[in-house]
């Protein structure tokens, strides 16, 4: 051990916008160079106060080791190795107002805006107040049923954007925290709170619903101001406030914003007080929304006198900031989508949504305003789209389209992981694939940021393994976990998405009622949380969410055990079918490849004939999924200190294996199902038994091959699929389907200019037309093989936190070198290897407190720790007969 490393990149597991905030007991996270069973001493200072010292063993998620922090503390701490005399640099953050320490009023304008959804107004709500000393501190703590945004004397408050963020209102409420010392002077401040619908009452979801968490929108805030005499002020929100309704005319996430910047003031009216009703305040772990980029025109045309389409050159979520807005009265509209079609327009007509027999809800993202002359900008703060494209229409006024810029807005989560190899158009996928679930993660993981917008659980569920390698998701799939925990039905079904704005857990008696508790989706409260474990090695989060697996995982068998299948619930009924899922709905593998009717033309299975795609069985999917769930239950019980638990899960899960195999297994090693997915799934999940896997890999690739070298997996494989045959010794064929460029495939996608990944195979046609979501990241899950074979860095198998490594590179044929890293908790992963013919070179760089695994080529083993190494092997003839196909 080396006592005189430093410790380095303090933090503490909070969010937060220009201050980091914490609850009364935050936990405290460091790198450093020296084993993790090190011994440290922790300095800390709270408030000026006298320093207080504790030792403590570790270096993630260490428990406060002091007394509970107090409301509106402000601690500095530092850290060192015991023994050491060499301390870290200091870190800082503060303590939220606390539930119990809130003043403040709920405040509320009194007017509802209207009855119609996605057409209603905001309000403003202010108050003047009065300083006579020197501020040498102010902080503002606020939130809101709705989304807001804050002014002092003017001034834009903080970065964060569409705060307080999506939630399940009903039980968790997040405050948002910003030091304003600077934006306050000696006397006269006025501070306005601008409060729009949000996700607390706007639309939501694919068929434009409101939202059902309330009516009345409300603001609850409060300003502590210390000044240099010691002295204290504090402003809250009560009945001193006033109303007016904002020049904002429409504020809709879904729908647009409206802004007419020549509506004079009315006269303000007295707030309403206490209208509303809030669960208990928190502080998000999740880091703020924010705007993390700008993006110019990278091409424009006018299509007619008075309407110009722009292209930003990449699919993204954000709004249009205009600099430029005409003479006073001129109006704007701005049309967002993600496609053009044959005549260089916006088209959106494939968002549309329709139920079976009804007629379609158009899809429509639109910007509207109205200038009122002067230096004005538009930025619509109140809304939010996915596009790559923007119409803008202007009658009677020029238009500049170079004074147009995208605001690209999403969490502002911190790059973890990179990749980069010798073949382009993987490194344009993986590109592409990235920005996809960027554009979906807008405070919550999205499905798609325009038509639905919303945080299905099976959408990340599959791609949590991937996202892991890219970004650090730690604190942002907390703070969602937590949204899928509110809305668990007291049955212990999970909702299909999180937070559930129609709130299903209080209307059994709605169709999509009947339609939630699929195998896949629901199962994501337990695979998401133990990816988090595994990629963090945070067992509080295991911990958070155990009981919400457990309760999950007993209605899934409650289920198996008492519903059969119609095909087979009149049949004399076997021992093991109480183990088989296949008595409920399921989602099944959905989104695979369309099959084509006689003229060519894709068939839609749930539209072409609903009742036959519900009464399909898909037992097979929800059994392997139960087993996987119980499996990982069973694992999770035992990190946590539950052996009996522990215990009684893995003998239930051997159950719903064997049942498994009994039920979908034949003797020659095909399924029943006897689909791509099927076999990807089960050699995945370990349903296959080991003496039959080779068999089902063959039969795996023969359907491959039988369908033209064409994958044919759907949402929840698709992920699966490549390394599985990697792992079973067909690289061949897993690469083969990556250089695949005719549909379905990926390089399809890239080969039509996709900027992110589709929500169908063929999102645009042979003919150049659009089929559903163009930006669905669920598929993009292929880009994990590029990290864990391409690259070939992956943990160990029983790894967790990144302890254990393996660096085993799978060259493919178009790949001659590739390079790339992961920022683990134990520090900077580093992998680079180079092919030149038969001669193999690798440079690996190991953190501290790892234990690598590098397999050369040739079939070498080297066990490293900590440092620095550079190998070289030859290429086996069968990898070189590999790269020359």
């Amino acid at each position: 051990m080396t006592v005189d490393a430093v410790p380095y990149s303090l933090s503490v597991d909070a969010g937060g916008d220009d201050i980091v905030v914490t609850d009364g007991a935050p936990r405290l996270s460091w790198m450093h160079d020296d084993p993790v069973d090190a011994r440290y001493e922790i300095e800390a200072r709270v408030d000026e106060g006298v320093l207080s010292y504790a030792e403590v063993g570790g270096h993630r998620f260490v428990p406060w080791p002091f007394s509970s922090l107090p409301s509106r503390a402000r601690v500095v701490w530092r850290v060192r190795s015991a023994g050491s005399s060499k301390w870290s640099e200091r870190s800082s953050f503060e303590v939220g107002l606390l539930n119990a320490d809130w003043t403040a009023s709920w405040i509320s304008p009194d007017d509802d805006g209207g009855e119609e959804y996605g057409a209603r107004p905001a309000f403003l709500l202010s108050r003047v107040f009065e300083l006579n000393r020197t501020v040498t501190r102010a902080r503002l703590y606020a939130t809101a049923l709705g989304v807001y945004t804050v002014t002092v004397n003017g001034e834009r408050v903080g970065s964060d954007e569409l705060v307080p963020g999506s939630t399940s209102y009903d039980r968790t409420l997040y405050a948002q925290a910003h030091d304003i010392s600077a934006l306050l002077r000696t006397g006269s401040n006025r501070i306005e709170i601008e409060l729009s619908d949000g996700w607390f009452r706007g639309q939501v979801g694919a068929f434009r619903l409101p939202a059902q968490w309330g009516t009345v929108t409300g603001v609850r805030a409060e300003v502590h101001v210390e000044a240099s005499d010691g002295a204290s002020t504090v402003v809250v929100t009560d009945g001193t406030w006033s109303w007016v309704r904002s020049r904002i005319t429409r504020a809709d996430l879904m729908a647009g914003q409206s802004e007419d910047l020549t509506q004079q003031p009315s006269a303000s009216r007295p707030v309403a007080v206490g209208r509303v009703e809030a669960p208990p305040i928190e502080w998000s772990p999740a880091p703020p929304v924010r705007v993390v980029a700008q993006r110019e025109v990278v091409a424009s045309r006018r299509i007619a006198d008075h309407t110009w389409v722009l292209d930003f050159g990449q699919n993204a979520s954000g709004w249009l900031r205009m600099t430029e807005l005409g003479s006073p009265g001129t109006r704007t509209v701005i049309d967002y989508g993600e496609y053009l079609d044959a005549d260089g327009d916006l088209s959106t007509s494939h968002l549309d949504s329709a139920r079976p027999g009804e007629a379609p809800i158009p899809f429509l993202q639109r910007d509207e305003v109205i200038a009122g002359g002067g230096d004005e900008v538009f930025e619509p703060r109140h809304t939010v789209h996915g596009f790559q494209f923007a119409r803008v229409t202007r009658a009677g006024g020029a238009f500049d389209p170079t004074t147009a810029t995208m605001q690209v807005v999403h969490t502002d989560l911190v790059r973890v992981g990179d990749f980069a190899c010798s073949d382009p158009d993987l490194n344009r996928l993986h590109e592409i694939a990235r920005w996809s679930f960027l554009g979906n993660a807008v405070d919550v993981p999205t499905d798609c940021p325009t038509r639905e917008r919303l945080a299905w659980t099976g959408d990340y569920g599959v791609f949590a393994p991937t996202v892991t390698r890219l970004y650090d998701v730690r604190g942002f799939t907390a703070k969602w976990l937590r949204s899928v925990r509110d809305d668990q039905l007291d049955d212990g079904r999970i909702a299909n998405f999180s937070p559930d704005g129609r709130q299903i857990k209080r209307h059994l008696d709605d169709q999509f009622a009947m339609m939630t508790g699929s195998a896949g989706w629901g199962d994501a409260i337990v695979s998401v949380s133990w990816e988090m474990y595994a990629a963090y090695g945070d067992t509080e989060l295991l911990a958070d969410n155990f009981e919400a697996m457990t309760r999950w995982v007993e209605w899934a068998l409650e289920i198996a055990r008492s519903a059969r299948h119609h095909s087979r619930a009149q049949g004399e009924a076997r021992p093991f079918d109480q183990f088989l899922w296949d008595g409920s709905f399921h989602w099944g593998e959905w989104t695979e490849p369309k099959q084509r009717d006689a003229e060519g033309r894709l068939i839609d299975p749930l539209g072409h004939d609903p009742r036959a795609w519900f009464m399909s069985d898909k037992g097979e999917v929800g059994t392997a999924y139960l087993f996987r769930s119980t499996a990982t239950l069973a694992r999770i019980a035992g990190i946590l200190g539950r052996p009996d638990e522990a215990m009684r899960y893995v003998s239930i899960a051997d159950s719903v294996r064997d049942a498994w195999r009994r039920a979908y297994l034949r003797p020659d090693a095909t399924t029943v199902a006897d689909t791509q997915a099927a076999y990807v799934r089960a050699l995945a999940f370990g349903l296959i038994p080991e003496e039959m896997r080779d068999a089902a890999v063959e039969r795996l690739v023969e359907l491959i091959e039988e369908a033209g070298t064409h994958l044919g997996t759907g949402f929840l494989s698709t992920g699966d699929l490549l390394p599985v045959l990697a792992d079973a010794g067909r690289a061949d064929v897993a690469y083969a389907l990556l250089a695949q460029r005719t549909a379905p495939s990926w390089l399809y996608m890239v080969d039509k200019g996709a900027t992110t990944i589709w929500e169908d195979w063929e999102g645009i046609d042979e003919n150049g037309d659009a089929h559903d979501s163009l930006n669905h990241y669920s598929k993009g899950a292929v880009v994990r093989f590029l990290h864990t074979h391409t690259l070939g860095l992956r943990q160990d198998d029983d790894s967790i936190a990144w302890e254990g490594v393996v660096v085993q590179p799978v060259p493919g044929p178009t790949v001659t070198w590739a390079r790339g890293s992961h920022l683990g908790p134990r520090g900077p992963i580093e992998v680079e290897w180079r092919r030149d013919d038969s001669d193999f070179h690798l440079h690996v760089q190991v953190p501290p407190a790892t234990i690598a695994r590098v397999i050369l080529p040739d079939g070498r083993t080297h066990v490293c720790q900590a440092g620095r190494y550079d190998f070289a092997s030859t290429v086996p003839a069968s990898e070189l007969q590999l790269s020359a196909r």
